[in-house]
């Protein structure tokens, strides 16, 4: 990762509500909830764990895959979509599926505490999240 072979980091985000879960494996539709860990992880593993700076982080999960998809997004730039996110990189939280805000709660990692957290999030400009500030 280092080395920018792996150069977007991203999240399938599969939020499934329990009920369709709740079935035998094969049966189940494939996929767990990410996008309300993706940062935190990123932070907590990969910034904190020595592999990537906070810097790199960011532009693997914002200005890469915006690149790699032709999108329009990606960086602050005058006249660019307005869709920012801010986050509090030394705010530490606990995983508690009972608080996301997905209609999923399936993720290997509840309980588990995280560095980096997301405060507010801008789409097109205009406040879609605020979450708790710390």
């Amino acid at each position: 990762m280092k080395d920018g072979t792996i150069d977007v980091i991203a999240t399938d985000h599969a939020p499934h509500h329990y009920d369709a879960k709740e079935r035998e494996f094969d049966d189940a539709p494939f996929g767990i909830i990410g996008l309300e860990t993706a940062l935190g992880l990123g932070i907590t593993e990969l910034v904190r764990g020595g592999v990537l700076t906070l810097a790199e982080l960011i532009d693997r999960m914002s200005t890469a895959p915006a690149r790699a998809f032709h999108l329009p997004g990606g960086s602050l730039k005058r006249g660019g979509p307005g869709d920012v996110v801010i986050f509090d990189p030394e705010a530490r939280w606990r995983v508690d599926p009972d608080r996301f805000y997905s209609k999923s709660r399936n993720t290997p990692f509840a309980g588990r505490e995280l560095a980096g957290r997301v405060v507010r999030t801008f789409v097109a400009g205009l406040t879609v999240f605020r979450g708790e500030a710390t």
